[in-house]
């Protein structure tokens, strides 16, 4: 199925040149509250808050682009420095759950593509970055989500616990009209899992990350998503650790953009206002959890 992209966010994306878990969660039941909007869902442009490392044809921050999503790709780190993707309820269907773990082939043939026995009895998950129940409108879009380019080593409660019920929460959001623009990403160096620390795998091929960080940009369904982001919008960061000493709590590692920021040296919502983002990414969000 082709992406249904506006005709204003892809006149926005001219301008650049060319975007979780193992176990997934079933979706909670949706929230007790009033839908924000009465507009159609749409499958709309996974860029169009912004290409928050400038990513293009370097091999440290090479720019992939999919239908279901788009990434930073670090070929050296054998992971995506960050995943970037729009959810609403124009992705989501009733297509199971592939479990086609591969790698993707469609990288450039001078990286090390990365396979699903990389991570065999690493004590780390293959942890999606865009989540598998996120995309079960087409085999071809849940499938895609399996590429293990979409993967980085994930200690098992993070993934499993934490960031599945951070992900089953954004799913209850579209489930009441909104529509999310979510990037997640991950830096460092080392974490540790079922079998303790490690710093790489596959003989070094795939770093394992130190931190895991996700920002969510929530808003009623509509069009013109950029120009609707206001110093009110609801955006929610999260920084975990990339451990099995996690709290399963994903409310209790609520940051601010501008924090990931620094950790990163990304420009995560660059095509927002300048004066808007400087409201919006310095807010710890406090809003529900479930």
């Amino acid at each position: 199925m082709k992406n249904l992209y506006r005709p204003l966010l892809l006149a926005l994306m001219l301008g650049f040149g060319a975007s979780c878990s193992v176990e997934d969660v079933e979706p909670n039941q949706p929230l007790s509250q009033t839908a924000t909007s009465n507009a159609t869902a749409t499958q709309d442009n996974h860029l169009a808050m912004g290409n928050p490392s400038a990513a293009g044809t370097s091999y440290s921050n090479y720019l992939v682009s999919k239908p279901q999503y788009v990434m930073s790709y670090n070929s050296y780190r054998g992971t995506p420095n960050w995943v970037s993707w729009h959810l609403s309820s124009a992705w989501v269907g009733t297509t199971p759950r592939q479990d086609d773990f591969r790698a993707d082939t469609s990288l450039p043939s001078a990286f090390y593509r990365v396979q699903s026995s990389d991570y065999t009895g690493s004590g780390f998950d293959r942890g999606h970055n865009c989540p598998s129940a996120d995309r079960t409108l087409t085999v071809a879009d849940n499938s895609a989500t399996f590429l293990m380019s979409n993967m980085i080593p994930q200690a098992g409660p993070n993934n499993q616990q934490t960031w599945a019920g951070l992900e089953n929460y954004c799913r209850t959001l579209i489930n009441v009209g909104n529509e999310l623009y979510i990037i997640m990403g991950s830096y460092g160096k080392g974490g540790t899992g079922l079998n303790g620390y490690k710093e790489t795998l596959a003989a070094g091929k795939v770093t394992v990350p130190n931190r895991i960080w996700k920002v969510i940009v929530v808003l009623p369904n509509g069009t013109g998503d950029v120009s609707r982001v206001t110093t009110s919008t609801r955006v929610i960061a999260v920084n975990t650790p990339n451990s099995t000493s996690i709290s399963s709590t994903w409310g209790t590692y609520r940051t601010t953009v501008d924090a990931i920021e620094a950790a990163t040296g990304y420009n995560i919502l660059s095509n927002v206002s300048s004066t808007v983002q400087s409201t919006i990414e310095a807010r710890v969000d406090n809003g529900p959890t479930q």
